[in-house]
């Protein structure tokens, strides 16, 4: 089953590689008997889909979570290897979308408002005042 990332990439099924294997976790003795553990692997580096520029922005972004060029993910939620399979694909589609969404605009500096930081230090003063009252008295 091919995977539409964004209207005008679609990871075909061939470039998917998938594994399967006992997984832990909620089954009870089904868990032992059968194989709902799932791995989804694509190979970044020598996908036939991505154009240079999508190609090396992923290699870039995706950097860390890369191994020779592939990217895995591993989904052993639920109980069915089917539904494995479907949270497996969302879960790689979403990982491709964050890499190749343009950049967040950088955050311009602004300065607190006069009436921001007047509140600031009205707070800090309150709180300094119950610590005071907190103390001993002194004895002088």
């Amino acid at each position: 089953m091919d995977l539409e990332v964004v209207p005008g990439l679609t990871i075909p099924a061939a470039e998917l590689d998938w594994r399967f294997s006992r997984s832990s976790g909620p089954g009870g003795q089904h868990v032992n008997t059968s194989d709902s553990r799932v791995q989804l692997t694509w190979n970044v580096a020598d996908s036939t889909v991505l154009s240079e520029s999508q190609r090396a922005q992923l290699l870039s972004r995706l950097g860390r979570r890369l191994t020779a060029g592939r990217i895995t993910v591993t989904v052993s939620e639920q109980r069915s290897q089917l539904r494995n399979r479907e949270t497996a694909l969302e879960n790689l589609g979403e990982l491709v979308r964050d890499a190749l969404a343009p950049p967040a605009p950088l955050r311009r500096a602004t300065r607190p408002t006069r009436g921001s930081a007047r509140r600031h230090l009205a707070g800090k003063k309150r709180r300094s005042e119950t610590k005071q009252r907190r103390q001993r008295p002194s004895a002088e």
